[in-house]
């Protein structure tokens, strides 16, 4: 077992590695078939893509051509946010696994309780509900092992922990080093949801900070490294990205322990980039 074959149990008993490979901002065509290959090739079995990153068919296409049994490898993708119709989630769906070119799919998040347009300026409970009954419908047909959100902070994940039969199986949110969402992920983890980190390197913001520089060098590794080890410690999912095989790689070599005091410090660590924050963030 390694840290990428190592898996978190989510709260339906589907278990899930604990590190993935993320895909946003990769651009269709080789550039991401390209790099979720060399992400297979070594070791990743986890792949998170979303229909709105537009690369959907080439990273079915590098899952399909890996080689590897299609069980071992957990796929994630993602119901657009604009999509707050019952009658339109079927159809978006239906598209994901066409692109993809899967039978099943290992987790679907609803991608944002907002259209990106309207990103924390509205609520959106009815039609949250609306869409989360059309997901709970997936999930029963069995083409879809574990169904969740994402972006949704405390007040849109409660209305549907009011309201539901499946209770969401994971909550991914922006989450870093100085930018942990306390309130929303206390929330989401005192319901049993799964926490998964995207921008776990605040998109490369946190690679040139000298204190975070400091203690990398004090346990011989990468800024990059520590950030993703820092998710690991609190629990959380990480889903770094890169296209060059080497950050690919070195992404996966978080086998060392953060001290105690020194998870305390990051913990504490104040963001250095807080224009980097998507609306839900608290």
């Amino acid at each position: 077992m390694t840290i990428l074959t190592d898996t978190y149990t989510l709260n339906n008993g589907v278990r899930i590695p604990k590190i993935g490979f993320g895909t946003w901002q990769i651009p269709d065509g080789e550039v991401a078939y390209d790099s979720v290959r060399m992400a297979l090739e070594s070791g990743y079995r986890h792949v998170d893509t979303a229909y709105v990153y537009g690369n959907e068919r080439s990273v079915g296409r590098a899952i399909r051509e890996s080689g590897i049994d299609r069980d071992e490898i957990f796929v994630t993708s993602k119901l657009p946010a604009e999509v707050k119709q019952a009658d339109e989630v079927l159809p978006h769906f239906e598209q994901t696994m066409e692109n993809l070119g899967l039978d099943t799919l290992d987790l679907y998040l609803i991608h944002a309780p907002w259209p990106w347009n309207h990103a924390g300026t509205m609520r959106m409970d009815d039609e949250n509900l609306a869409v989360w009954g059309e997901m709970e419908k997936l999930y029963r047909s069995g083409r879809v092992r574990a169904i969740g959100v994402s972006n949704f902070d405390d007040h849109d994940l409660k209305n549907i922990l009011d309201h539901c039969e499946v209770t969401p199986a994971a909550n991914q949110m922006q989450y870093y080093i100085g930018a942990t969402e306390p309130r929303n992920r206390t929330f989401s983890q005192s319901h049993g949801l799964l926490i998964e980190a995207y921008s776990p390197l605040a998109t490369g913001g946190l690679l040139s900070n000298p204190e975070l520089q400091a203690m990398a060098e004090k346990y011989g590794v990468s800024t990059a490294q520590l950030a993703i080890r820092f998710c690991l410690q609190n629990g959380v999912l990480p889903l770094p990205k890169a296209t060059h095989r080497e950050h690919i790689e070195a992404n996966a070599q978080v086998d060392f322990t953060i001290e105690n005091a020194d998870m305390t410090t990051l913990n504490g660590f104040a963001d250095q980039d807080p224009d980097r924050h998507n609306p839900s963030q608290r």
